[in-house]
């Protein structure tokens, strides 16, 4: 699906989306989340619990083939991403607190992804796939280094930072076109394979995601900017995260059938994503 010289791009315009988010992140933001953990506590529950458990139910309930089932479910086990932050924003929700959940939730998935993968992903491995745990956490752990990087260009340069932050969010929709435009144009007829379920699964995963984490959100008593944070930092995970996973860990026989449903997914949680903003923003004008 991908050549040497578009994974090679991949991995640039990953670094630079990851570098933004970091470039996001000031020391006050945190003070004041960590100061009311309710919020960042059910968020962490919401990305690591409802997610990977509403992937594994449309998995199994929709018969999915093993490596689109793996897709889904891996990237319904990454961390939240900056779009989450981005539609926080015009969603006048809790734009610290979803800020906070993004890193907090990246740093976390080391631990979290491959422990909750071994619960949920094991029934659709076998002889011919596995998961590579350790390549998986060296990975996340790679991604930390320009997050830490983007908040040290905080600190020395808010400048600079301000400018990573723009080209981490630039980077992040041409993560999306490269993936979708290359996928189209040299695989279109791939496209008609993937079974009517597989774009349920997809489609389904953002939405159920959404109203879960603002019904957890609402149930421990978060304010409706809070809820709605909870729930875009839910059901929108980070995408590019999942590619860039499967692009360095996962046998290359492999990579093209789990690469689908992830970039399904993608596209339809942008699609619910700005209904929801939209549902949102007539919510707080009421």
């Amino acid at each position: 699906m991908l050549g040497p010289v578009e994974k090679g791009l991949l991995a640039l315009l990953l670094l630079v989306l990851m570098t933004g988010m970091g470039a996001t992140l000031e020391r006050s933001q945190f003070v004041q989340v960590v100061s009311r953990p309710r919020g960042l506590l059910v968020g962490l529950a919401s990305q690591f619990g409802w997610m990977p458990l509403i992937a594994f139910g449309l998995a199994h309930g929709l018969s999915l083939p093993a490596e689109l089932a793996l897709g889904l479910i891996l990237v319904a086990c990454t961390p939240g991403g900056t779009t989450s932050n981005l539609f926080t924003y015009y969603s006048r929700a809790d734009l610290p607190l979803s800020i906070s959940m993004t890193v907090t939730s990246t740093v976390v998935a080391v631990v979290a992804m491959p422990a909750v993968l071994a619960v949920y992903a094991t029934p659709f491995t076998g002889a011919q796939i596995g998961i590579p745990y350790g390549s998986i956490v060296t990975t996340l752990l790679l991604v930390l280094l320009p997050v830490a990087l983007g908040m040290y260009l905080r600190v020395r340069s808010p400048a600079a930072a301000a400018r990573a932050e723009q080209l981490g969010s630039i980077s992040g929709v041409l993560v999306l076109v490269l993936l979708v435009g290359v996928s189209v144009v040299r695989n279109r007829a791939l496209f008609a394979q993937i079974p009517a379920a597989g774009y349920v699964a997809a489609a389904v995963l953002g939405i159920a995601g959404m109203l879960l984490g603002y019904g957890a959100a609402r149930a421990v008593g978060l304010s409706p900017p809070g809820r709605r944070a909870v729930a875009l930092e839910t059901g929108i995970q980070n995408s590019p995260l999942a590619f860039a996973i499967i692009l360095a860990t996962f046998p290359p026989e492999a990579q093209d059938r789990m690469l689908w449903l992830p970039m399904l997914y993608a596209l339809f949680v942008l699609i619910s994503a700005s209904i929801a903003t939209l549902l949102f923003r007539r919510d707080a004008h009421s």
